[in-house]
């Protein structure tokens, strides 16, 4: 079979619709553009030279096509299309003065007397490039577009793997820096009291359990937010007892809408973390919407430690860089009034497919 499927990854498409449909349409249109026909008499004696033309045509269609699949298979590397396209214009420019007389001579016996008219050699060679050259357009063209759209595709699906990539990267910085962070916790807890120790120890665990069920989740609702983040108090009242204070006021109306898993449980350490916390000055921390914005607002007073830990900036870059594949919402962070603050974007139900580079 001329037009066979396994040629399909050379050529990039299925080219026997087009040729069915181009051989034809090629044919009919040579003799009025080349030959001074015309269809003054009407279809049937318009045949006689349309039936030549469908003749050559189809044969050179058939070569054109052999020459591209060739060279194709000689040169399949992008770095080699100058080199392929060049070496195949020259060979059809060849084949053609090669073959034009010969051509010329069958394409007269196959006319009847009186359709030949006044066709000359260089008419005849005329149509010829006009044959070959708009067959190796035509399948150059849909080979480009074919090899342009896989690029696309393949760009964009190494676009999403990078993304996720990114992500999971983003992710797995949390657990490590959740664990850490409760681990000297539970060194601060040791020495000074072994049953609160356990007691944590047990939290902490249910805690992490809870965090191993959602590592996969790249969103979670509020409400899932504030109940694992109800369990975590438990952790940090262990520690600090009333010294610190942890006020929520959340409308249930936002407990639905989507947030980054344990952006706010990272908030309350960074606000720990860098703040003084003891009995004559308790900190406070609230979490609330806010009126204006609409964002998920975590603020806390600000009462500074002397020796301030070094940051490992894991915390509000980390929540930021997460954020930035839902939302161009910016993260804002605001210092004033003796109280620090971060809002969060809301987010309304979207599907990973809703990613944003």
């Amino acid at each position: 079979m001329l037009f066979q499927v396994k040629k399909k990854h050379l050529l990039g498409f299925n080219d026997l619709p087009i040729a069915l449909v181009g051989i034809p349409l090629v044919a009919f249109f040579m003799p009025l553009l080349f030959f001074d026909s015309n269809l003054d008499n009407g279809l049937a004696a318009y045949w006689p030279k349309w039936k030549v033309a469908l003749v050559f045509t189809c044969f050179y269609w058939i070569t054109m096509r052999w020459f591209v699949l060739r060279f194709r298979s000689r040169f399949p590397e992008y770095k080699d299309t100058s080199k392929r396209i060049l070496l195949m214009i020259l060979t059809t420019i060849v084949l053609v003065l090669l073959l034009n007389n010969f051509c010329y001579d069958i394409h007269d016996l196959l006319l009847p007397n009186g359709h030949q008219g006044n066709t000359t050699k260089f008419d005849y060679a005329k149509s010829t490039f006009m044959v070959v050259f708009f067959v190796l357009s035509l399948y150059e063209g849909v080979y480009f577009y074919h090899r342009w759209r896989l690029s696309l595709i393949e760009t964009e699906r190494l676009r999403q793997e990078n993304i996720s990539s990114q992500l999971d990267a983003l992710k797995s910085q949390v657990n490590p820096h959740f664990l850490f962070n409760s681990l000297n916790t539970l060194v601060y807890l040791i020495p000074e009291d072994e049953d609160r120790a356990v007691r944590f120890v047990q939290r902490l665990s249910k805690v992490y359990r809870y965090i191993l069920e959602i590592r996969d989740r790249s969103l979670i609702t509020v409400a899932e937010e504030l109940d694992f983040l109800d369990a975590y108090q438990f952790l940090l009242k262990e520690r600090f007892g009333e010294n610190l204070q942890i006020h929520l006021q959340i409308d249930p109306a936002v407990k639905q809408m989507q947030m980054i898993p344990l952006s706010m449980q990272m908030l309350l350490e960074n606000a720990i973390k860098h703040n003084i916390i003891s009995k004559e000055k308790p900190l406070l921390i609230e979490i609330t919407v806010g009126t204006r914005s609409g964002n998920l607002m975590v603020r806390n007073r600000l009462q500074p430690k002397q020796q301030q830990q070094e940051s490992t900036q894991v915390g509000l870059d980390n929540i930021r860089r997460r954020y930035s594949f839902y939302t161009n919402a910016d993260i804002l962070i605001n210092q004033e009034d003796g109280w620090f603050s971060v809002e969060l974007p809301l987010l309304k139900t979207i599907s990973s497919a809703d990613i944003v580079a």
